[in-house]
């Protein structure tokens, strides 16, 4: 949910900021690419693809340590779910963009201003809640299921 939630993100404020819709992924294959990656608007192979696959990998990568946050606890209410969906999100964005080597950043900052850049990780940290929340509401169903 992470992933695709940021993803779809990302591509409507890259056009509301008047640029291509996968320009962003795009750019996310710059680890491979260089800086040309964020040049690319169209659909291809090479950029989209594997820039969608590295965004994927991230949002699974900062999935876990959230996880693992919030298997250690007691179900926690929907606020606190939220609160610490956007601390892993915080951290994400502050490690992203403060630790990691400029040539393995997601890429954005090429692309889209800090505004949208923040805006995404915001619905990054909606995007692990809700995936949390279905995949409770999934293991529920199945629970339910295998009572009858």
């Amino acid at each position: 949910m992470a992933a695709l939630a940021s993803a779809a993100a990302l591509a409507l404020l890259a056009k509301a900021e008047g640029k291509s819709a996968l320009r962003p992924i795009n750019a996310t294959s710059h680890w491979l690419h260089g800086e040309k990656a964020a040049r690319c608007g169209q659909f291809d192979a090479t950029h989209t693809l594997i820039g969608f696959a590295t965004h994927y990998a991230s949002a699974v990568f900062w999935a876990l340590p959230f996880e693992s946050w919030r298997a250690r606890r007691q179900p926690p209410s929907a606020g606190a779910l939220l609160r610490g969906a956007c601390m892993t999100s915080a951290v994400a964005a502050a490690v992203d963009y403060g630790i990691t080597p400029k040539r393995l950043t997601p890429g954005w900052e090429l692309v889209l201003t800090k505004r949208s850049m923040l805006a995404t990780y915001g619905v990054l940290a909606l995007g692990l809640a809700s995936g949390t929340k279905l995949a409770q509401a999934v293991a529920g169903r199945g629970r339910t299921r295998a009572r009858r």
